[in-house]
Parts: structure tokens; C-alpha cells; sequence
């Protein structure tokens, strides 16, 4: 089953994700798709990474790495911006002034499609539901709905000329399955999501195993989703905020 009618246009993204590389493992495959059909796409990044890595020895400089390491892997994919909010890594937290720093963003590049981290524990995978990527999802939701599109919510902000806008669809990754409702056959753009996670070096001391993984997940989700034999998708939870088949208000 999928909600996201086919042909959609899309000409703007902004991916949300509370870690470097959570895009790339999630979407990059997507959305290296959406770049080459000419889809502006941005990035925000929530948190500031500094509790990644393996190395003991130079924790000063993880936050740096693994930013100049999310700029690469997002030039692999075709993506533009990168939005940095810097919160500390294990302790992003759902409240007002994170919100309202993701509404503010919302509405500059008032996108057709946000990306974000699923909000919802997956208990089959436990290791899927970080509690920054729960965060994450619970954050990009309240500021979606109703704050981005309420002209009363954050009045600072309209008063800077950042008026209300309704996003029209709200993709989330790292979905539990039984909420997952569209997949994306990548299979051309496998080559190109697998280098933007290797990308990501300082995460993953077995490269040639994650690859494998990978590999794997994509063409488990393909077949699940009943796509032709030996391909690869990326999967989600597509939500439909402001399209022609919502009904708004209430």
C-alpha cells in the first residue's frame, strides 16, 4: 500500500536526522533520486555527534569529524544545505525551544516533502530507536503540525517576515513495519547510498560488513514490499499533512 500518488512532483526536501550518518543509512538512496530529477534538498542535523565514534583518545575532536564527514556523504547524494543545531549528542529532548528552532527552519525553505526519524520505539529492532531518534520524530511532528502552520505559534517569527506554512507530506524512516506504507526502489542509486555511508568511516570499524548489511536490509525491504526480484528500497511512513485528500481543522 502506498499513500504518495505516483508522479508527485517534488521540488523541495529538508531531511531531518539527530545524528550524522542516521540520513544516509534512512533516505540517502531517496533522496539521491529526488537531487537527479532536480529536487533542491537540505539537511538539519539535530545533534552535535560528539558521543560517536570508538576512539578514546580524542573525543575533542568527533564533533568536527564526523560534520566535515556528513558534508561529504551529503555530496554524494547531491544534497545542498546542512543546518547544524548542535544539540549534545544522547540528550535531544522534544521542548519548545527545539521546536521552535525546526519551525523557523521549516518555514525559510518551506519544502514540498520533510524527512525526519520515526518517532515511535521499534521493539523488533530495538537498536533502530535511539532515544535522539525518537526525540527527533516527536520534535519534527509537533513543529509540522500544528506550529508551522499556525500563524499564532511563535508570533517572533512572523514578526521576522517567517510566515505559516503547510507542509504538504511528512516522510518518516526508521519505521516500525507495521507502519511502513510506501518504499522507493533505489537500485540505481544503490551504488551512490552505499558511498555516502562508507563515508562515515569513524562509525563503523567494519566497512565491508556494514556494506553486507546494507545490502541485505534494502533487498529485504524490496522484497516485502513486493518489488521485482534483486532490487533494493529504502522504506517509510508517508503522511499526507496538507495534500488534496486531508482534511484539515479538526
Amino acid at each position: 500500500m502506498t499513500v504518495f500518488p505516483e508522479g508527485t512532483r517534488v521540488n523541495r526536501v529538508l531531511a531531518f536526522a539527530a545524528h550524522p550518518d542516521d540520513i544516509d543509512f534512512g533516505a540517502a538512496g531517496t533522496l539521491a533520486k529526488w537531487c537527479a530529477q532536480g529536487a533542491e534538498v537540505s539537511y538539519c542535523i539535530m545533534t552535535d555527534g560528539g558521543a560517536g565514534g570508538f576512539d578514546p583518545g580524542d573525543r575533542d575532536g568527533v564533533t568536527a569529524l564526523r560534520s566535515s564527514e556528513q558534508r561529504a556523504a551529503a555530496d554524494i547524494v547531491g544534497a545542498g544545505e546542512i543546518h547544524f543545531l548542535g544539540e549534545k549528542d544522547g540528550f535531544l529532548a522534544a521542548n519548545h525551544e527545539v521546536v521552535g528552532r525546526v519551525v523557523e527552519l521549516i518555514r525559510q525553505v518551506r519544502p514540498d516533502v520533510v524527512l525526519a526519524m520515526h518517532p515511535e520505539r521499534n521493539w523488533s529492532r530495538i537498536q533502530a530507536s535511539h532515544p535522539d531518534h525518537l526525540a527527533c520524530g516527536e520534535i519534527v511532528t509537533r513543529a509540522v503540525y500544528p506550529a508551522v502552520e499556525n500563524p499564532f505559534a511563535y508570533p517572533e517569527l512572523a514578526a521576522r517576515g517567517l510566515e505559516a506554512f503547510k507542509v504538504p507530506w511528512l516522510w518518516f524512516y526508521g519505521a516500525p513495519r507495521e507502519r511502513e506504507n510506501h518504499a522507493v526502489d533505489i537500485t540505481a542509486e544503490l551504488d551512490r547510498k552505499l558511498a555516502a555511508i562508507r563515508v562515515h568511516a569513524s562509525q563503523h570499524p567494519d566497512l565491508e560488513g556494514m556494506d553486507r548489511s546494507v545490502r541485505g536490509f534494502l533487498q529485504e525491504n524490496a522484497q516485502r514490499h513486493s518489488l521485482p526480484a534483486g532490487t533494493s528500497a529504502e522504506v517509510f511512513h508517508v503522511v499526507g499533512v496538507n495534500t488534496p485528500a486531508t482534511i484539515a481543522g479538526f
